[in-house]
């Protein structure tokens, strides 16, 4: 049985802390997994930032709410789902992806969670460490074979333990360091690759 694996920001839905910076206007949380691979080292500077210009989860969902998935995700996704089992997995959290994951018609999400006191967030917890590699991990145990997709340095061990990885939209830096995965630059592209990769 084949199961893909997909990252959700940067491949289903925008950046959703690059949309925060632009409604927010603090440059700052523009940061993301491209451009910073520690992601606890991210997520304190994300943190520190909301916490010193008091920016609220609900300030954020709103935020959320009024995204949508990138143009041609949604067709995409359904072509997939016909052909494989699909899991996203993302290091995104449950409080930020619901609205988005309603727009995509609720498929199943692997993420973490938000420390939230009085809606002001405080910290977060991991699902658990290396979550997205040991996940495709626990996927091969159960006998599938995977395919993943990704875009960001977060994403590359999930590639490399998956059975075939791709590359969907990654900035440069990202292909100069790990060549040996195959790029795509758009979901004709990516259609492809997942095809190819079912023989």
């Amino acid at each position: 049985m084949n199961l893909a694996c997909l990252d959700l920001e940067g491949v289903l839905v925008p950046e959703i802390w690059i949309r925060v910076a632009e409604t927010t206007g603090l440059e700052e949380l523009r940061l993301t997994t491209r451009d910073i691979a520690d992601y606890d080292e991210l997520m304190r500077h994300r943190l520190r930032i909301l916490d010193t210009h008091g920016i609220r989860l609900s300030q954020i969902q709103e935020v959320i709410a009024a995204m949508g998935p990138m143009p041609g995700a949604a067709g995409f996704l359904d072509w997939l789902r016909a052909r494989f089992q699909v899991v996203i997995l993302s290091d995104t959290f449950y409080e930020f992806a619901m609205p988005l994951m309603a727009q995509l018609g609720y498929p199943t999400l692997l993420c973490h969670r938000l420390q939230v006191h009085d809606d002001r967030i405080t910290g977060y917890t991991l699902r658990q460490p290396d979550s997205k590699r040991a996940a495709v991990r626990a996927f091969h145990h159960l006998n599938y074979r995977v395919v993943a997709t990704g875009d960001s340095y977060n994403d590359v061990a999930m590639l490399a333990e998956a059975d075939a990885g791709i590359l969907f939209r990654p900035p440069s830096n990202v292909v100069a360091e790990f060549p040996r995965f195959g790029v795509v630059t758009d979901y004709d592209g990516l259609r492809d690759a997942f095809a190819h990769a079912l023989g």
